[in-house]
This record gives structure tokens, sequence and C-alpha cells, in this order.
């Protein structure tokens, strides 16, 4: 239970005693997959942290489609804006697999950032990464062409999620079609022809669902 607390940014130079004390504030939920953390519009009475699994962050265009704003991974918080400016959820958090996050309650949060001044520094930093993060995925969907927009997500989920093999760079998750799809604002029919074309070029390759980026300047090329 403390360990893994260990593993978690946010409360990085905290001490064993203070993880205890820590520990005693936060509560731990299993979600399954696709199941719905919060959806958008519900009150923000929750920061989170995923501690294993992944989530993903949502919206609905005015035609129906769900756009990914983000996908959340271990040791990454969601919810913390809403929950610090007081405004319901803006948008919605969807289990990708078997997911296990911690919550903590926006009371205990704020009596957290009082005893731990530490926290609300990491909180501070991590929310405008984040912020940045999300300003530059709108402006490669405004500005950019499909390829490139779908080559810098791959990227930025190598970065990420990433692991070195010999055969090149793995992105550790299951990433369909419709996925890529949604997170950079295209079609699925567009999706599946420029991941194919990126692997006629030689740039990726694809097993068991991971993608896996064979020619890492190449595709920072497309990207950039």
């Amino acid at each position: 239970m403390i360990a893994d607390l260990k593993n978690i940014s946010l409360f990085k130079g905290l001490s064993e005693e203070d993880l205890k004390e820590l520990n005693s504030y936060l509560k731990r939920e299993q979600y399954n997959k696709k199941d719905f953390i919060f959806g958008e519009g519900d009150p923000s009475d929750y920061v989170y942290i995923v501690t294993t699994g992944k989530v993903k962050i949502t919206k609905m265009s005015q035609d129906g489609k769900e756009i990914i704003l983000e996908i959340i991974s271990p040791g990454d918080m969601f919810g913390a804006v809403a929950v610090l400016q007081g405004f319901p959820y803006p948008a919605n958090a969807i289990a990708m697999e078997d997911t296990e996050v911690i919550k903590l309650h926006r009371n205990s949060l704020m009596r957290i950032l009082d005893r731990f001044p530490s926290i609300m520094y990491c909180l501070a930093m991590n929310i405008g990464e984040r912020m940045r993060g999300s300003h530059e995925m709108l402006k490669n969907i405004a500005l950019e062409r499909v390829e490139a927009r779908i080559a810098s997500l791959l990227l930025k989920l190598a970065d990420k999620m990433g692991e070195d093999t010999e055969d090149g760079r793995v992105i550790n998750m299951k990433l369909t079609k419709q996925d890529i799809a949604d997170m950079v604002g295209t079609t699925v029919e567009t999706s599946i022809r420029t991941m194919s074309k990126f692997k006629k070029k030689g740039l990726i390759k694809e097993e068991g669902g991971h993608v896996i980026i064979t020619d890492l300047p190449g595709l920072q090329d497309i990207g950039s």
C-alpha cells in the first residue's frame, strides 16, 4: 500500500512517516474496462491517480463522435483542475483496461496541501505540463496535416509509455486505429491509411495490438 505511493511523482520527497499519514486520506477503487470513472458535468469531488491500467479522458463532439483528449497511465493524476477550481468535471474519464485508481477527496486534498507544501509545488508543475500538452494537441489538430498529427501522437506515446527493444521502441498499450483517429481528430479510414503508409515506409510495425516504432528519426521528421 505504502510502497506504490513512492512511485508517484506527486509524492516524491515524502518520508515513510509522511506517506503513512498521507495514506490515511486515500481510497482505492477498481474499474473494469470501459467503466466510467466520472462523466462530463459530474461534481468534481475527487482527484484521481492511476496505479495500474490506463484511463482515457474524452469529450463528445457536436456530431456525437468521441474525441480522446489524453491517456492517463500509471503514476499520472487527473481531475485536479476541476477540483481546485470547484467546477464540474469538463470531460469523461473512462477505463481503457482493468484499472486501479487512488482517490483523494477535495477536503482531504486541501488538508494535505496545507500539511505538505511540496505536494502543492508538484501539483502545480503537473497541471502546467498537462495544460501545455493540451495546447500542443489542439494546435496540431488545427494546423498540422494528418500524417504529422499521427506521427506526433505516436512519438508522444512512445516517450510517455515506450520501451526500447531489439525491434524498436514499443508503445506499452494496445492502440486501435479508432483510438488513433479519436486522438488526432480524423476518421478511422484515414488512420488506417496513414498507419499502413508508415508501415510500408518501415517507420513502424504492429504486433499483438502494440505499435513498435522501428525508425524513430524518420517518424520524427514527419512529426516535427
